[in-house]
């Protein structure tokens, strides 16, 4: 079984690729940033609970965005399992084409297995620590991205930044117009964020020249997509599926 893995600024998730298609994942929170000792100790205990052996484990994929712990994961994988790594990114061998110099793994990752799964132009709305839209033509070359901060590090920003604005759960209120705290941020927080996504959407699709499907993913995707029309579907594990393709061409 291919263990995936994508080292993000808020949550390193793993996905376990099992013979019969299914996809175990969890994931743990990137910060404060662990030891390679603390590594090691959290990896060779995380498979018990979903009942999972290490022994199953045949192949690694790593794709980051943190590279002050690539190398401490990388390491304490290859002890647990006897098994060296593959690292992959934005040079790594895809399917994708691309001029960019900058382009992150995770958004390298999205536009790999948007080309892989999905027919047409694409677009990759990552709900994660930046809101990230990443487009991608029917032949696999992409077509630009852009980023905005995500929907937690705003809502850190303006909780840290005023004397009486509370931490809210992310979740859609009964109105866009609210009478208390609360639900006045949801709104703002919600639907604010929303009409942006959408508003880009229709952007993107302009330049584009035609409508584009869009995939949405991210650890907040679940809490926006079911409330557009314009979002096509809604997959969680989109990135770590771009790491498993990359993993197959780059063995």
């Amino acid at each position: 079984m291919l263990l995936a893995v994508n080292i993000g600024n808020s949550n390193i998730r793993f996905g376990v690729f099992q013979s019969d298609g299914e996809i175990i994942s969890w994931f743990i929170n990137t910060r404060p940033y662990p030891t390679e000792d603390e590594f090691f100790a959290k990896f060779s205990s995380m498979y018990s609970p979903f009942g999972l052996k290490k022994e199953s484990i045949t192949g690694i994929v790593i794709g980051s965005v943190v590279p002050a712990l690539t190398n401490s994961v990388f390491n304490s994988l290859e002890k647990i399992h006897q098994i060296k790594p593959i690292i992959v990114d934005r040079t790594s061998n895809s399917k994708i084409e691309h001029t960019s110099k900058q382009m992150g793994t995770d958004l390298f990752a999205n536009a790999v297995a948007a080309n892989e799964f999905y027919p047409g132009k694409k677009i990759v709305v990552d709900f994660g620590t930046a809101l990230t839209f990443t487009g991608i033509d029917e032949a696999g070359k992409t077509m630009g991205v852009a980023i905005a901060p995500g929907i937690i590090t705003a809502l850190k920003s303006l909780v840290g930044a005023t004397a009486q604005l509370p931490e809210i759960e992310i979740k859609a209120p009964a109105k866009v117009l609210g009478f208390d705290t609360v639900s006045c941020m949801q709104s703002g927080m919600v639907f604010g964020f929303l009409g942006m996504v959408e508003g880009m959407i229709d952007r993107i699709n302009q330049e584009a020249g035609e409508e584009c499907f869009v995939i949405a993913t991210g650890g907040m995707s679940y809490a926006y997509a079911p409330l557009s029309s314009k979002i096509n579907i809604q997959d969680a594990l989109h990135t770590i599926k771009g790491l498993a393709v990359l993993y197959e061409l780059n063995q």
